[in-house]
């Protein structure tokens, strides 16, 4: 039956798509194109419905129309920063809008759902080490509120109802499409490795790091980076247990290791082979100093396995990316991919990647 993916024209949702044409599900996009990039959905493969996941009648009248059993649920806003500056906007788009959609959705007959949810639910962990989920959620910003508020209504809902659902708690999700179909497109995003990539291609003239005196290695913060490939390789392993009967569940994403700052950077400098211009400044309020996945439950309810775990490999397609990018030669989405197993071992080698 066919899946409802939202937010389906953005960076992660974009990946998604790809992959659920690729493992031959039938895919319908809604999307409001407010920061999602039209080119990212391939219109020849999907029907794109241009339009707010907060609006349930046309909610309702999609689930209806295509029949569909799930939704893969991106859409909203994500930037932490700017949920500080807006936070009734955030839990708008986020809180509100997830309610809505998956009010519209139930009632028309949805039954599962898998929820784009993120780290920034743990706060500032005080323990050293991965975060488990049993690690107590305490948002400090407006956005990571907003995502767990939508993890407790989706949970109040599933108890309420036919209904099931699992959330995936991202950690810090990189890299592009191997085959080059897709990537980061929003302009002006603040995601370290693209706007270190955009840098070492001279798109800008360097980028800032804030905080160099952490206490870690480097004085820098560490993070888990996650390919986004594996990200929804997770999520297709998420919509196969719920479709199976499985259990409601809420899941990190991540690889279980971090890398500082520093260390991504000097990647970025190894696999372009250039330097970077880097100013340093003083941290940002909020920022935690580590922030790594256990992802032990994950791996073991879903057997879900990462298949690009390496920075280096991240790091150069989010290179190649950038450069098609830059020179306009970005591979079309309506490219097909190999089958499910195939497409995650379709990895060029980094000598393939060009320094530009």
């Amino acid at each position: 039956m066919p899946v409802l993916v939202t937010g389906g024209a953005g960076y992660i949702a974009s990946h998604m798509t790809l992959a659920l044409l690729d493992a031959g599900e039938e895919v319908v996009v809604l999307d409001d194109l407010s920061t999602g990039v039209r080119a990212n959905v391939p219109e020849d493969r999907v029907r794109l419905v241009v339009g707010d996941v907060g609006d349930e009648p046309l909610v309702s009248h999609i689930v209806k129309e295509h029949a569909i059993d799930a939704v893969l649920h991106f859409a909203g806003s994500v930037v932490v920063p700017d949920s500080l500056r807006d936070p009734l906007g955030y839990y708008r788009n986020n809180t509100c809008n997830t309610r809505s959609l998956a009010a519209a959705a139930i009632a028309a007959g949805v039954r599962h759902m898998v929820f784009s949810s993120t780290a920034a639910v743990y706060g500032l962990p005080t323990a050293p080490g991965p975060v488990n989920e049993s690690t107590p959620a305490a948002p400090i910003s407006p956005y990571g509120t907003s995502k767990l508020m939508s993890e407790m209504m989706l949970r109040d809902a599933a108890s309420a109802h036919d209904f099931s659902f699992i959330a995936l708690r991202y950690f810090n999700v990189a890299g592009a499409d191997p085959l080059g179909r897709t990537g980061q497109s929003t302009p002006n995003a603040t995601h370290l490795l693209k706007v270190a990539c955009e840098a070492a291609l001279g798109r800008r003239p360097g980028l800032q790091v804030f905080g160099t005196d952490y206490p870690t290695r480097d004085g820098t913060g560490v993070r888990d980076y996650i390919h986004v490939t594996d990200l929804v390789s997770a999520h297709l392993a998420a919509l196969d247990h719920l479709r199976a009967g499985g259990a409601s569940d809420i899941m990190n994403c991540g690889y279980g290791r971090g890398f500082s700052v520093l260390e991504v950077l000097d990647a970025v400098r190894r696999v372009a082979g250039r330097d970077l211009t880097v100013e340093y400044g003083p941290r940002r309020a909020g920022d935690p100093v580590e922030l790594v996945a256990d992802a032990s439950r994950i791996r073991d309810r879903l057997a879900w396995r990462s298949r690009l775990d390496d920075l280096d490999t991240i790091v150069a397609h989010a290179l190649a990316w950038e450069q098609r990018i830059a020179t306009g030669t970005r591979s079309r989405t309506r490219r097909r991919a190999p089958a499910r197993a195939e497409a995650a071992a379709a990895v060029p080698s980094l000598a393939a990647i060009p320094n530009g």
